[in-house]
This record gives C-alpha cells, sequence and structure tokens, in this order.
C-alpha cells in the first residue's frame, strides 16, 4: 500500500489566529456534548464567565486553563489548538505549528504531533523563560501517561506531593492523575519535550 506524504494545508482558523480556533473548537465541542457554560464551569473548575470570554475570543486561555477545558471536554490539548487530518503521513511545517504563549508567564508552548483521529497521544515542545512557571496543572483521568525529555535547563517538576529536578539531557515519566506544575530553575530559558499519552485512561 502507497504511503501519501503531503506538507499539512493552510488550516486559516488555526494558522492566522490560534485564539479564534481555540474559542470556536471549545465552543463547538461544548455544544457537541450538549454542556451548557454552566455544565463545563462545573466539569472544568473553569468560571462560566471566562469560558464565555474564551468562546467569544476575547480571553486568551493560559495554558492550564486550556488543560483543564481540554480534560473536561475529552479531548487533548492539541486536539483544542487545531484540526484533525485523516493523512497517514503529514509534514507539518515549523511556521503551521500551533503555538500557545501565556503573556503573564512568558510560558510557551509549541504542538509537534498532527491531531489524528483516534489517536491521542499530544507532542509539545515547551519553553519556560527564567524563573517560569506553569502553573499548576489539572489531574488526567487515571490512565493517562506523561513523558518529558529535557533538551535544556533544568526544571522542577511537582506531581502531586512529590518533587522532581531535571536537568539537561534527563527524562521523566508519571501518571498524570495528579495535579502536576513545572517551573525553570536555571538562568536560561528550559526547553523540554513533553509527549501525553491518554491510550490507557479510563
Amino acid at each position: 500500500m502507497s504511503v501519501r506524504e503531503m506538507v499539512a494545508p493552510a488550516q486559516t482558523a488555526a494558522e492566522t489566529s490560534p485564539q479564534i480556533y481555540v474559542s470556536e473548537e471549545i465552543r463547538r465541542r461544548r455544544r457537541e456534548l450538549h454542556l451548557s457554560l454552566e455544565a463545563l464551569a462545573t466539569r472544568s473548575g473553569v468560571s462560566r464567565s471566562m469560558i464565555s470570554k474564551i468562546e467569544r475570543a476575547e480571553a486568551v486561555p493560559s495554558t492550564a486553563v486550556l488543560s483543564r477545558l481540554a480534560e473536561a471536554l475529552g479531548v487533548t490539548f492539541s486536539r483544542l489548538m487545531s484540526p484533525a487530518t485523516e493523512l497517514e503521513v503529514l509534514l507539518i511545517p515549523a511556521r503551521r505549528q500551533p503555538i500557545l504563549r501565556d503573556e503573564e508567564s512568558g510560558f510557551l508552548r509549541r504542538c509537534l504531533s498532527p491531531v489524528l483521529p483516534g489517536r491521542g497521544i499530544d507532542l509539545v515542545l515547551n519553553t519556560l523563560p527564567p524563573g517560569g512557571s506553569t502553573g499548576e496543572f489539572t489531574a488526567h483521568r487515571p490512565g493517562v501517561s506523561e513523558y518529558i525529555y529535557i533538551l535544556r535547563g533544568r526544571l522542577r517538576a511537582v506531581i502531586g506531593d512529590r518533587t522532581v529536578i531535571a536537568e539537561t539531557g534527563d527524562s521523566l515519566y508519571f501518571e498524570a492523575d495528579a495535579g502536576h506544575a513545572f517551573t525553570n530553575l536555571g538562568t536560561d530559558p528550559c526547553e523540554y519535550i513533553l509527549v501525553i499519552d491518554p491510550s490507557r485512561a479510563r
């Protein structure tokens, strides 16, 4: 069987305005699940007013807020950032990789993985500025695992009641059904690859 290899097509909403794509995708997914704003607020722990502002593209969600909403909507972080594709082989040029930046913390997340139907693994390049913190991410469903590889820098990971320090070249694995947060302990930006695997989620 031949394999098609294509450059990712233009994804107008995600490419030209990630904020607008995220707002539309959250609203679409919420309605698909027949959830009111109040119901999604209860499920995610994000206020109704904040969700309303996000859906109207009047507010840019932080990575922690977007993580909570993704978990509540039963999708991956990347699924809220870019549309799904049916291609078996897909090249995603750097200019078309969705990027989310927290203006307050400077935390930068670049989605590296394509969003493929039925395949929920997220591959994300994260960059934390010196002394920067991600804030706490909400616990995932039981069975969701996360893998981290430190490209450069020194990272403190707080997972539930445990704290781990990882440095350049170190890798980290953990079950992500507890709250978790990451802080750059160095004086230079810290870059790390994050893989989120929900394949065993129940």
